[in-house]
């Protein structure tokens, strides 16, 4: 089926700008480009440029930092999503809105496909996918790195040059690393780290300081939360980009949010990564700390069980598939009353819970609790027939043999 007009997630890169002009030439079509500013820490604007320099007419440039932090961020947070113990899928909470975004734009210009940079041995082709095929069955996709022969920086460089695509050359040693880079986290992969005994050196690290070099004293910080999302930094309002900004400010200073990991991706093979993700790492023990004083017990034991699968689902590329859809509703449920303040300590590299306060919502009871008299809040012999109950089938079992 021909292809007339494809609509290109670019970044005005080396890779995206070849397959730009290899979409033009392979297929004879109008490229569409849309570049996201999700908080990557570059300027977006450049890309503009770039792409009408190679005959694009329709260019879309958009500012998605709230929505992605309000929409995709905040919600995974909720659940304490964290995948195989340690990714707080920083990646992998990005690609369904751009996927998203990626066949809006199709329906809005009449596109026949959308394309993708991702390659064919990375999860980022399947999350890509899977979003748009969820929400458009008859969508197309184009993965030029599972058609082509260009395989190599080499390659790509040739190719640029072969039809005067412009490569801007940054000045000194260029990254060996392949970086992926949101308001949530910074990945690093690829280069030395390939070899999983090699300890990444310190000039990788962009967001943070090494612990052992952050400051000697402690900085003290307060975050409030209302239904489970945080809206306030030391009590002072912000919104969902700014407010996790600003962690991450904080994180970085401190040294707080550097992993190194070897997952397990959905294709099939192990890869080895470095992230840095200090506002989320801050976030995740705050909102657990704020879950552990308003939450009902099995509430939160319950959510504590779902949660890996809501991860991997996330991970795996279906966020806008029916099942996660279904654990956010119950996810969300729990989060009426996860409302009061956290305060934590940042130190070294560490995160610390130093107190937690909920005038409205908190289920602790200081009554009951306590170790000194409490005034017949609680009958201490209850405790008798209680442990006697849940031992009966203990001691029938002892019994048998």
């Amino acid at each position: 089926m021909a292809v007339n007009k494809v609509v290109l997630a670019y970044s005005g890169g080396l890779d995206t700008s070849v397959i730009l002009k290899w979409l033009q030439e392979t297929y004879g079509c109008e490229v569409v480009t849309f570049t996201a500013d999700i908080g990557q820490g570059e300027e977006v604007e450049p890309a503009q440029a770039k792409a009408e320099a190679l005959g694009v007419k329709e260019i879309y440039i958009e500012d998605l930092r709230e929505t992605f932090v309000r929409d995709y961020v905040f919600p995974m947070f909720r659940a304490n999503a964290v995948y195989e113990g340690e990714y707080l899928l920083g990646t992998s909470i990005a690609r369904p809105l751009i996927a998203k975004r990626l066949v809006e734009i199709a329906h809005e210009t009449g596109a026949d496909a959308i394309a993708h940079g991702a390659t064919g041995k990375g999860n980022d082709q399947v999350r890509f996918e899977l979003g748009a095929y969820a929400l458009d069955p008859d969508i197309r996709v184009i993965a030029p790195w599972r058609e082509w022969d260009l395989s190599s920086r080499e390659k790509l460089l040739a190719y640029a040059e072969a039809h005067g695509i412009p490569v801007e050359q940054k000045r000194g040693r260029r990254s060996p690393y392949s970086m992926d880079a949101n308001l949530l986290h910074i990945s690093y992969e690829g280069g030395p780290l390939e070899d999983p005994w090699t300890e990444p050196e310190e000039a990788m690290w962009r967001w943070t300081v090494a612990p052992e070099k952050a400051p000697d004293t402690p900085e003290s910080v307060e975050i409030a939360f209302v239904r489970g999302d945080p809206v306030a930094v030391n009590g002072e309002r912000l919104s969902p980009a700014a407010l996790l900004a600003r962690l991450n400010e904080l994180g970085g200073c401190h040294g707080v949010g550097r992993s190194d990991i070897v997952e397990n991706r959905y294709v099939g093979m192990k890869s080895r990564g470095c992230y840095e993700t200090p506002g989320g790492t801050i976030l995740l023990k705050a909102h657990r700390a704020m879950e552990s004083l308003t939450l009902d017990r099995e509430a939160a034991h319950l959510k504590d069980e779902l949660m890996p699968r809501y991860a991997a689902l996330i991970y795996n590329g279906y966020w806008f598939s029916p099942e996660r859809e279904m654990l956010q509703q119950a996810i969300d449920a729990t989060q009426a009353h996860v409302n009061g303040t956290v305060r934590l300590k940042l130190y070294k590299g560490s995160v610390q819970v130093t107190g937690r306060r909920s005038e409205t919502d908190s289920l602790f009871d200081e009554a009951i609790a306590t170790f000194e008299d409490d005034r017949g809040a609680y009958d201490q012999k209850d405790a008798e027939g209680f442990i006697r109950l849940n031992a009966l089938r203990l001691r029938l079992g002892a019994r048998r043999g």
